[in-house]
């Protein structure tokens, strides 16, 4: 029995150590990332699979969890796809998660609120913000470039400056174009004053569903941004930065010395056209030949500029206090010598909970920026230069253009210009908000919101006393300063209530927001100020100066607005929804018919829900969702129906005795009795889906939109008696419609490798419905020309602002031809126009429509890629069926330059060329608006591609790292097009949308960087 005892014992112990070593357990540690984004992922759920023990990821995506082994992990996470890994004895487990669940789960912010994408009606879209902190454009929206359908965004090369976008096509005429911006609830007219890294989210309301409950100034659209706030965890400290340089793109060629001197013999050959005898001029050049290749004035003046940005940042927080502050740095380099623009960017954030039902906090955005500041016009200069002309003669002194005879046109020397031109702008400002919310019941809500905006710009423009040439000179300094104050505040309240039993969800939100909003701008001047001792500028007027204020239109702006509003969101069974808002508005600029109501209605199918779908296998998810709505717009003119009058030295009367001339004044325009709200009504129809388990997803729509009683000034008639020819008032109806399209795949094939591609596409068309004047047309547009000529039209029937005027159809050769035609004073050289009319004669009658700088197509195609510690992402982005015209070449006074193109391929004698005119074109009839300047301004880019590596975490914790990531990134580096200019993207005030009169060159930007993450 010993015996038996003792062999069983031994066995007992044998069979208790091999499950000991079995069931040991080990630490595993890892980070949970998105496969296909890089970014971190919070309270992803890591559990051993068939037991109870688990954990979930920090503010770091991290975890660590004691496991056997030889068990395996599985990772759960919303809206992602659950994987499982067999541990197999290692200590370190990094995942990537794929967003393979149903689009329609995820949450998107909407107007006061988020819901799920499932129950939302309205066109909504959203960029998360690492997708806008990646890219290497200093302004948020430029980001968004070709990433959202049915938006376009027109880029400003000038450092600092913000783009100009527009949200289904363009509806107002009279005022701000722009969407509203609303950032952490509070309303703002731009996002300048935001550091790309400290965006959470994007969020973009397209139709009056979604846009209605900001009634007031939804009718552009509206544009939502989320800061970042912190989330319980330990402090992070995030460090993200680059370094590089921007490059002008597709330069244009100048015509060289010898050329340009060529080219200005024969235009004085044309001068002498019909010029009696005695009064024929001779060539400006005897031998344009020992000139060579002369300055280029590009070369001499533009450059390679450089570029860095970097921010720190620290996030962390406990269950009653989170925090996330940041300081940003940005200093950029124009394309022009001496042209820069530094930024200093601080976000402060906390969020208390000092009880469980009551949550408050703030968030707060300072900016403070200074830029030197390029020459007013000096890209014309620089176009038109003459390339004979030195930038320096041999003693030192500038080159003059009077030495070389060549006119008045081009009377400047560029060097001078940007040498003796001191302009420098600082700004100032302070954005923000505090908030609270409380719990008042389980499900009923109560949450105010107090925000501001205060901001101070000061430019400063010195002219010193200089003799650079002839023209360029100055007897007397001079020292301009203009300052801008803003001071808004928004105050909104709101209550909610959520409601759910069984098959039904309903959520009623009301609120009431007031608004104050005061802009006062301030401009004076005075002479004879000198340099401080330090050879700096007097940041203000020295004592004793006598200084001048100059009165400007619009130099003090105050404007209150109050609002009621309310939303019902309502849910049955997840298959039928609707949602219904209103909101009454009541503006200031409208007395004494300030109110204005702006309801809007919305209803959704999830058709896969239905019964009927369950055994189906083609849709993961399906839902058809319709919308109309109404939304306002207050951006207009100020007191539009107060009569002015201004003085007008053209009107005086003698008076009095003795008898003393007295000046009159004039009114400026007729004023109507009142104005009412601009309104943009429009209808949307849409449907989303996904195939294929969610990797997939589509999402289509078609909407119509309208502007109706679209404020405006028309032109009247002189004999009414005022100066500007003009009334303002409700004068048009305005419609955009189109199609939106949204295509997407994503997929994780294997543990390393992930890849995503998206594409979008916009199609718009822009009409004039009507107008109150009929069929006469409005005329805009200046080209700069001498003439006056305006390029530009608005009419019924037609979009806004199209480009009118007379059709090429060949040039002169001979004057022979001349004799024969209807253009008499023409002469060999010259544009052929079109009779229309066919009334044997030339004249206004005969122009048409002949280009439209309303983009038809716009489009963008986003793809990502990751493998292991790999990342790729290119952006492509474009637009299509789209006019510019290039105003640059007619842009002429006298012997200005001309392009390569141009003068290769220029009229200079019969035959030579049909399509191109003689170097006169700038005369007259030659510089009128017409086929020859209007050229497509279709394009297609790489609008951004780059390349990151992240070092693997486990060489990292020794040195209290978890992330370092590597980074090349390189932005509008290909461009395709066939415009003769710089860029074909070119915006511009409404009326003179497209003109190119020498806009700021298109610029690649290369750039490396590194993310930190202790």
């Amino acid at each position: 029995m010993k015996r038996i005892f003792t062999i069983s014992g031994l066995v007992l112990l044998f069979f208790f150590f091999i499950n000991t070593a079995f069931a040991q357990n080990s630490t595993i540690k890892g980070k949970v990332t998105d496969a296909t984004t890089g970014e971190t992922l919070i309270g992803v759920s890591v559990s051993v699979k068939g037991t109870s023990t688990g954990t979930q990821t920090d503010v770091n995506g991290a975890y660590t969890l004691a496991a056997p082994s030889g068990s395996t992990l599985t990772f759960t996470y919303i809206g992602y796809a659950t994987q499982q890994i067999a541990v197999n004895g290692q200590t370190e487990l990094n995942v990537k998660l794929l967003a393979q669940a149903s689009e329609l789960q995820q949450v998107v912010v909407i107007g006061y609120g988020t819901q799920r994408k499932l129950d939302n009606t309205g066109s909504v879209s959203s960029v998360k913000g690492v997708e806008v902190s990646k890219q290497a454009s200093t302004n948020a929206l430029s980001a968004l470039q070709g990433k959202v359908s049915g938006v376009n965004i027109t880029n400003n090369g000038t450092p600092g400056s913000s783009p100009l976008i527009s949200i289904r096509g363009l509806g107002t005429i009279y005022g701000n174009v722009s969407p509203l911006f609303v950032v952490d609830g509070t309303w703002y007219s731009d996002i300048s004053f935001l550091n790309n890294n400290d965006i959470e989210n994007v969020t973009i309301l397209k139709d009056a569903s979604s846009t209605a409950i900001y009634g007031v100034r939804a009718a552009n659209g509206v544009v939502l941004i989320t800061t970042k706030h912190g989330v319980k965890g330990r402090p992070v400290v995030n460090y993200n930065g680059y370094a590089g340089w921007q490059a002008a793109t597709n330069g244009v060629k100048m015509a060289d010395a010898t050329e340009y001197a060529t080219a200005v013999n024969e235009l004085v050959g044309y001068s002498n056209h019909g010029v009696a005898p005695g009064d024929v001029k001779p060539p400006l050049f005897d031998n344009p030949a020992s000139f060579g290749k002369g300055t280029d004035w590009y070369g001499q003046i533009l450059r390679n500029a450089f570029v860095t940005n970097h921010q720190v940042s620290l996030s962390g927080g406990t269950d009653k206090v989170t925090y996330d502050y940041s300081f940003g740095y940005l200093d950029q380099d124009g394309l022009v010598r001496n042209n820069n623009y530094k930024r200093y960017t601080l976000h402060f954030a906390n969020d208390f909970t000092p009880v469980k039902a009551l949550k408050i906090g703030y968030s707060a955005n300072g900016l403070f920026s200074k830029s030197n500041d390029i020459p007013g016009g000096i890209f014309h200069q620089l176009y038109a230069a003459a390339p004979t002309l030195p930038v320096f003669y041999k003693d030192g002194t500038y080159g003059d253009p009077a030495d070389y005879g060549t006119g008045n046109g081009n009377n400047f020397n560029p060097e001078a210009t940007l040498d003796f031109t001191n302009s420098k702008t600082t700004n100032h400002r302070l954005t923000g908000d505090v908030h609270a919310e409380l719990a008042i019941l389980k499900n009923l809500k109560f949450r105010t919101s107090f925000g501001g905006d205060i901001g101070q710009t000061e430019a400063r423009v010195y002219l010193p006393v200089y003799k650079a040439t002839i023209a360029q000179n100055r007897t007397v300094s001079n020292l301009g300063i203009t300052h801008n104050d803003t001071r808004n505040w928004i105050w909104e309240n709101t209550l909610t209530y959520d409601y759910k039993i069984k098959d039904h969800k309903l959520t009623a939100l009301v609120g009431y927001s007031a608004q104050n909003t005061r802009n006062f701008q301030n401009k004076a001047a005075a002479d004879n100020v000198p340099y401080t001792s330090s050879g700096n500028l007097h940041t203000a007027f020295p004592d004793g100066a006598a200084v001048a204020f100059i009165p400007t239109p619009g130099d003090q702006i105050h404007t209150r607005t109050l609002s009621q509003f309310g939303r019902i969101n309502y849910s049955f069974q997840d298959k039928y929804l609707l949602n219904a808002s209103i909101r009454r508005d009541g503006a200031s600029q409208f007395f004494p018919n300030p109110y204005g109501w702006f309801p809007s209605i919305g209803g959704g199918w999830v058709i896969t829900n239905e019964q009927f779908m369950k055994d189906q296998h083609i849709f993961d998810n399906l839902k058809l969702r319709g919308s109309w709505g109404k939304v306002g717009n207050s951006v207009v003119p100020i007191n539009p129906s107060i009569q002015t009058v201004s003085a007008d030295p053209y009107l005086t009367a003698i008076f009095g005795n003795p008898q003393v001339p007295t000046q009159g004044a004039s009114i400026n325009t007729v004023v109507p009795p009142f104005i009412v709200w601009e309104k943009g009504v429009s209808s949307d129809f849409g449907i989303e889906g996904a195939f294929l388990h969610n990797r997939l997803s589509f999402e289509a729509d078609y909407y119509n939109r309208k502007t109706e009683d679209a404020i405006f000034a028309i032109p009247i008639l002189a004999s009414v008696g005022t100066n500007s020819g003009s009334i303002i008032g409700n004068q048009a109806t305005i419609q955009n419609k189109g199609f939106e399209f949204v295509l997407s795949w994503k997929d994780q094939p294997t543990r390393d490798f992930s890849y995503s591609f998206s594409g979008n596409l916009g199609v718009n068309t822009n009409k004039v419905l009507s107008v109150l004047s009929g069929k006469n047309p409005i005329y805009s547009g200046g080209t700069g020309i001498v003439n006056g000529n305006l390029a530009t039209r608005t009419v019924v029937g037609e979009p806004i602002g199209e480009f009118y005027g007379y059709k090429v159809t060949g040039v002169f050769q001979t004057a022979a031809e001349v004799a024969a035609s209807n253009q008499k004073n023409a002469q060999p050289g010259d544009f052929i126009y079109q009779d229309l009319n066919g009334d044997h004669s030339i004249d206004t009658r005969d122009r048409t429509v002949i280009g439209n700088p309303n983009p038809k197509i716009s489009y963008g195609f986003n793809t990502a890629f990751t493998y292991k510690q790999f990342d790729l992402a290119i952006d492509l982005q474009g637009v299509a069926d789209v006019d510019v015209y290039n105003a640059n070449i007619g842009y002429r006074f006298a012997n200005e330059n001309f392009t390569q193109d141009f003068y290769d391929h220029r009229w200079h004698g019969a035959g030579t060329s049909n399509t191109y005119p003689s170097t006169n074109i700038g005369s007259n009839d030659n510089s009128k608006p017409n086929t020859f300047f209007v050229e497509s301004g279709a394009y297609f880019r790489v609008r951004n591609a780059q390349l990151g590596y992240t070092l693997p975490g486990n060489s990292l914790k020794k040195y209290g790292v978890q992330k370092i990531r590597f980074y090349a990134n390189a932005q509008n580096a290909i461009n395709i097009f066939g415009y003769k200019g710089f860029t074909p993207e070119i915006g511009g005030a409404v009326g003179n949308k497209g003109i190119d009169a020498d806009v700021y060159p298109l610029f690649a930007t290369y750039n490396f960087g590194v993310n930190v993450t202790f």
